[in-house]
């Protein structure tokens, strides 16, 4: 299924959505956790019962909470998961961290998800992007389309609302959870990856994420860090002594200096500016 949308988006039912991906036979839902992939996969099984597996992948990249949010979600399912192996730091051009750098780990990821289901006989392979994704230039769907995974949530023309309120209906406990990207993303194109980095990543956004605070990123260049939260919690965070406890934590973990963005959580181009 291609990602790219056609000239006019025609918006189906969920029972046209349904009978879409009974008809695709068993299938392999790659399963992040996000709200997203996980109303595929509640879709999926309710499509095709145990005709369907949920699979995420582990490595370098995936945090241990991204891990946990999905097997929450696929217990309360009642949905087959798997953990399969996937490391994108095999692939050299995903080291040096390039701008199309989703590409190359998209590759490596779905061919792990590929033999594991190649083996068990799936015949659908689906993933959770909708059509807001498309608005955006995500190299990563290029991958996935190269590697023949369907995206349900396109071929349905819903957005990330559309999305939100199914799952809320069906009482997924992540129906309003923010949404969340890879550790690599944090880390400013062109600085190379390694493991030890996106470990130390994680290991600052863990500081914040154990304060209680809902969505975080932890972004660097060139040793440095600057944190960023959700626009109305910065208040929180930037009042002693909070900050200073923070701050002092992060630049344990080898950043240095570390600041706290005064405007907040933002998308695009922010991700990956030059960190003072």
């Amino acid at each position: 299924m291609s990602s790219a949308p056609g000239p006019s988006v025609v918006r189906r039912s969920e029972e046209e959505l349904l009978h879409h991906l009974r008809d695709g036979g068993p299938a392999l839902v790659a399963l992040s956790g996000g709200v997203d992939s996980s109303l595929v996969a509640a879709l999926a099984h309710e499509a095709l019962g145990p005709g369907v597996v949920a699979v995420t992948l582990s490595g370098p990249a995936v945090s241990a909470a991204e891990l946990d949010r999905a097997r929450a979600v696929a217990g309360v399912l009642g949905l087959r998961h798997e953990v399969a192996p996937a490391d994108p730091m095999a692939n050299a051009r995903y080291r040096e961290n390039p701008a199309n750098r989703c590409y190359f780990c998209r590759s490596v990821e779905t061919a792990a998800l590929r033999s594991f289901g190649d083996a068990r006989g799936v015949l659908q392979y689906l993933d959770g992007i909708q059509m807001d994704d498309l608005a955006d230039d995500r190299p990563g769907i290029r991958a996935m389309d190269e590697a023949g995974f369907r995206h349900p949530l396109v071929w349905a023309g819903w957005t990330k609302a559309d999305v939100r309120e199914s799952a809320r209906r069906r009482g997924l406990p992540n129906w309003d959870w923010p949404s969340d990207a890879c550790l690599a993303s944090r880390v400013a194109h062109g600085e190379a990856l390694t493991g030890a980095l996106l470990a130390r990543v994680e290991a600052a956004e863990a500081v914040l994420l154990g304060r209680g605070f809902r969505r975080v990123r932890v972004r660097t260049r060139a040793g440095s860090a600057r944190i960023e939260v959700d626009p109305g919690e910065v208040a929180r965070l930037r009042a002693e002594p909070m900050a200073s406890e923070v701050v002092a934590a992060v630049r344990a973990l080898g950043f240095a200096p570390v600041s706290i963005d005064p405007e907040g959580y933002g998308r695009g181009a922010r991700s990956v500016r030059t960190v003072p």
